[in-house]
């Protein structure tokens, strides 16, 4: 039983001797992909308060530097993202601020909202006034927390990050493993397809990493709602200073990911984090959101690639590269889309040329 789930009610089950083949797998044991994707999007860090305090993020601020973006600032950063041909916005904030984050909490009360998540729902529609499909990552979430924000989603997603106890995690406001699996239950639960994946580095073992990605592949066999699943190095930054994973050690977990999951899974490298010319090989068929207008706010250090650089990643793999939106194709049926999302991708203006040009109807 991994730590955390006694508390949530979230059932996962992992075969040990499923845990004994993925240990197993090398990269020659996997096929490289015969194409690569990738989401233009635009990033807005709705807040960067944060209960927790993990010892390799940049992302949260302390309190009284953490602000929130505007609805202002929202509208704006999203039309210059419709301008650039974007159609993801990606909203991120850190866990719900705890009562640490006296500044935010006034924030939110002066743009008249009482949390964070019911903000989220009104940044979520003037993305989609914009011309833009949302694409939420705001941590952990409680059902009703994500029922509430569900239908002007387009896809979600939280990083699982792992299944073991971590030093990294550690201290008196730790990450939970329970929680996050509880997370992606509930998406499952509620039909949102949901986008989460592994942190390799941070303190866990092959054991560890295996058993992160079969209790994935566990919530996914249930409820079929997991469209990719991101293998993640961490990367030395202000805060960790414990390096980042090889390039061994990367080429083994990604080609772990791909062997485990199942094939309509798609596996992804963020490209600014590590060089995927590396792991094409390894089964990587996606490389994510980049942007052409914002910083990766979770990783400022390490500046998103530009078009062309994902162009000689495929060119290198010898593959084609395709662009996608934030839902990935098999989703967009009305089980897994809501009415406002479809409505948005049919519209017959700006945004909804652009979505039918990216999905080439």
């Amino acid at each position: 039983m991994f730590p955390g789930v006694e508390a949530y009610d979230v059932d996962v089950t992992v075969r040990e001797a499923d845990v004994e083949r993925a240990l197993s797998v090398r990269p020659d044991d996997v096929e490289a992909a015969d194409e690569l994707s990738f989401a233009r999007n635009v990033f807005l860090p709705l807040t960067t308060a944060c209960r927790y305090t993990c010892t390799y993020c940049t992302y949260y601020d302390p309190p009284g530097q953490a602000s929130l973006m505007t609805p202002e600032e929202i509208r704006e950063t999203c039309r210059q993202g419709a301008a650039m041909g974007c159609t993801e916005a990606l909203f991120t904030f850190g866990d719900d601020p705890d009562d640490r984050y006296e500044a935010v909490h006034a924030e939110l009360a002066e743009v008249g909202h009482d949390s964070i998540h019911d903000y989220l729902r009104r940044a979520c529609e003037i993305a989609l006034a914009e011309g833009l499909l949302p694409h939420s990552n705001p941590g952990d979430q409680t059902y009703e927390e994500m029922a509430a924000v569900a239908d002007v989603n387009a896809s979600m997603g939280v990083m699982l990050e792992t299944t073991a106890e971590v030093r990294a995690h550690a201290g008196p406001r730790g990450k939970s493993p329970g929680q996050r699996l509880n997370t992606i239950a509930n998406a499952g639960e509620l039909g949102v397809p949901f986008t989460t994946g592994i942190l390799v580095g941070i303190g866990e073992t092959w054991r560890d990493r295996a058993e992160s990605l079969l209790a994935i592949r566990d919530l996914h066999e249930r409820y079929g709602h997991v469209q990719e699943v991101i293998v993640q190095p961490v990367s030395d930054n202000e805060r960790w200073h414990e390096g980042a994973p090889s390039l061994a050690t990367m080429r083994r977990a990604v080609a772990m990911a791909r062997a485990v999951l199942p094939d309509e899974v798609s596996v992804q490298v963020p490209p600014n984090l590590f060089d995927a010319r590396e792991v094409v090989d390894c089964g990587v068929d996606d490389l994510g959101g980049v942007s052409p207008v914002t910083d990766d706010h979770v990783n400022p250090d390490y500046a998103w690639p530009a078009l062309r650089e994902l162009e000689d990643v495929a060119e290198h793999a010898g593959v084609p590269l395709t662009e996608r939106l934030p839902t990935y194709e098999r989703y967009l049926t009305p089980e897994w889309t809501s009415e406002r999302i479809r409505t948005a991708l049919s519209a017959d203006d700006a945004a909804g040329e652009r979505y039918r040009a990216v999905r080439a109807d």
